[in-house]
């Protein structure tokens, strides 16, 4: 275990102790020797983290110490680096800018140890970005799905032919190549995938769908073993 993991699982162990946890204790716990935890106590201490208590008769966390609002393990410091990189490549303008803030939050709230974990620059997501749509604001999107919001589009299939569809927008894909839209079409009155690289124009439209999201979502994903079922 490395020792930003350890540091954060000491803290958790005396966070959650009603009693003096001994540093033997705490090295059968977490798989070291008993020499490391008494470093990485000595290392919490001049950190400021209110640790007392000494060899052979334990260590409390000082009443009133909390961890800060966001607290991360190693591991889970380094999924969350992963995965906001892999936003780079989504084509989605205002993902990216939210993910720099996630970032920019997340820094300022960890220790210092976990902190090193953003800066390393250790974690790259590779591969070419997706080219932002033209004719599709992906975040307006993303709010008619979460407000329940028909939308208008303009769309032009394969094969060229364009039509006019007023849909019910219930979840964005992102693929390599683009982001499709899936939503209840009015026109074809069913489920179908939009290409966002094939939409001509999109415009949120002055009517709900309010209470049918789930619904029509839960639609698409039999619709996803249905076609597994007939496949196997």
């Amino acid at each position: 275990m490395r020792k930003a993991s350890r540091l954060f699982e000491i803290i958790q162990i005396l966070r959650l102790a009603t009693r003096p946890v001994t540093a033997a204790s705490m090295a059968a716990t977490l798989e070291v020797t008993v020499r490391s935890v008494y470093r990485d106590i000595a290392a919490l201490q001049a950190m400021r983290v209110p640790i007392e208590g000494g060899r052979g008769i334990g260590y409390i966390l000082r009443p009133g110490f909390d961890l800060p609002p966001l607290m991360f393990s190693i591991e889970e410091m380094e999924a969350i680096v992963l995965a906001l990189a892999l936003l780079e490549r989504t084509g989605d303008g205002e993902l990216k800018q939210a993910a720099k803030r996630v970032n920019q939050k997340i820094a300022g709230a960890v220790p210092q140890p976990l902190r090193q974990a953003l800066d390393t620059k250790a974690l790259h997501a590779w591969g070419s970005a997706i080219q932002p749509p033209t004719a599709v604001d992906l975040a307006l999107v993303r709010r008619a799905i979460r407000d329940e919001r028909k939308l208008l589009l303009d769309y032009r299939d394969e094969l060229g032919r364009a039509t006019e569809r007023t849909v019910r927008p219930i979840a964005l894909i992102y693929y390599s190549r683009t982001a499709n839209i899936v939503a209840w079409c009015e026109l074809r009155q069913a489920i179908r995938n939009f290409r966002s690289d094939r939409v001509e124009n999109c415009e949120a439209v002055d009517a709900s769908f309010k209470g049918e999201g789930d619904t029509l979502r839960q639609l698409w994903i039999e619709g996803w073993e249905t076609a597994a079922a007939q496949s196997a």
